[in-house]
């Protein structure tokens, strides 16, 4: 009992001590950390390239983000990296990072992204390389990006194509999309630059668990006193609610063509005016869907994997949240590994004949 109670107060001193570095905002652990360079600009868009000294596999891997946060969730600290492990299974790694979008960016089309920087960047990595084709990999809204990139172009220089935590079936998105196709226009939500705001992406969120925020501060105050915790707690909540605006006429097509008419799995998608079939993407593809994601329900991405047309294609449910499948353990032990297994499959050792 003199044990317990002991330990009770350790744990209530260290809670005072991290509850006052967490409203002060000290101590804030580092995020994106990674050592990289900046190859290619266009915009406010930066294609990096992440540095290695051990590079085994070809060809390298570009990654597409999301268009609506930050890409550093996976690269979010060190020891807890999507991005670092990649690198440590030698892989030669690029990233698409779109920046902050403002007001240059408002007329920007799906297409633009899809059509131009998409395809610029591709060719970027291969001349930098050297490789004939990359492996595509899309994250979140990315993947649908790469999606569309991938059906646009069925000659792209690609090896594979792996996405995650991506939507197809926008009727299953739940309340942010349910708004939009009650009757709510983009128009209503654009600020001054034309732009969707990043307040409204991360207020349509917090729609999704509404009990959500009640629940991780409880869950903190429960593990208040362990630094570890407090540390990734401050660097996975600091993204959550750090996002960047939404191109506005990349967001008016998405609510009309992706949300509206739910064009991915209705087959009525479009890019550049020209039909754009799913079932044309024919590359090794593997699609991975988190079971507890409320930010991409599991309904949302369950149709892909019979919408695509590869003959090589392959689907990875985990017991995870949105964020689970990059950062944290499950990560580290399974979606990391399942990935890097499906990349290397479809990789060549460097120096290989």
């Amino acid at each position: 009992m003199l044990d317990r109670v002991r330990r009770d107060v350790e744990r209530n001193a260290l809670r005072a001590r991290n509850g006052i570095k967490l409203v002060a905002g000290v101590d804030r652990p580092g995020v994106g950390l990674t050592p990289k360079d900046v190859v290619w600009e266009r915009g406010r868009t930066q294609l990096w390239h992440y540095r290695s000294d051990k590079v085994r596999y070809s060809p390298p891997l570009l990654i597409v983000f999301s268009l609506v946060s930050r890409s550093y969730i996976l690269d979010l600290t060190p020891g807890n990296s999507f991005v670092e492990q990649l690198l440590d299974a030698g892989f030669d790694v690029y990233m698409v990072d779109w920046g902050e979008p403002d007001e240059r960016d408002a007329h920007n089309r799906l297409e633009d992204y899809v059509d131009d920087y998409v395809p610029a960047a591709v060719e970027r990595v291969r001349e930098l390389s050297g490789a004939d084709q990359v492996n595509l990999f899309g994250y979140c809204f990315g993947g649908d990006l790469s999606l569309l990139y991938a059906a646009h172009h069925p000659d792209a220089p690609l090896r594979s194509l792996t996405v995650l935590a991506t939507p197809v079936d926008f009727a299953k998105m739940g309340p942010m999309a349910d708004v939009f196709r009650g009757g709510l226009e983009v128009d209503d939500v654009v600020d001054e630059d034309g732009n969707v705001p990043p307040r409204v992406v991360v207020q349509g969120f917090k729609t999704l668990t509404p009990t959500a925020e009640v629940t991780r501060y409880v869950t903190l105050w429960e593990r208040l006193w362990n630094d570890e915790y407090v540390s990734a707690y401050q660097a996975m909540t600091g993204w959550s609610d750090d996002h960047i605006p939404f191109p506005g006429a990349a967001a008016r097509e998405t609510v009309q063509m992706l949300v509206r008419d739910n064009a991915m799995v209705t087959d009525r998608l479009t890019v550049a005016g020209d039909p754009v079939h799913l079932s044309d993407i024919r590359l090794p593809f593997l699609t991975v869907r988190a079971e507890r994601d409320h930010i991409v329900p599991p309904e949302a991405t369950a149709p892909l994997i019979d919408l695509v047309g590869s003959e090589d294609k392959h689907e990875l449910r985990l017991d995870a949240g949105h964020m689970g499948l990059v950062v944290g353990r499950t990560a580290a032990k399974t979606t990391v590994p399942e990935i890097i297994g499906f990349l290397r499959k479809r990789s060549d050792e460097v120096g290989e004949d």
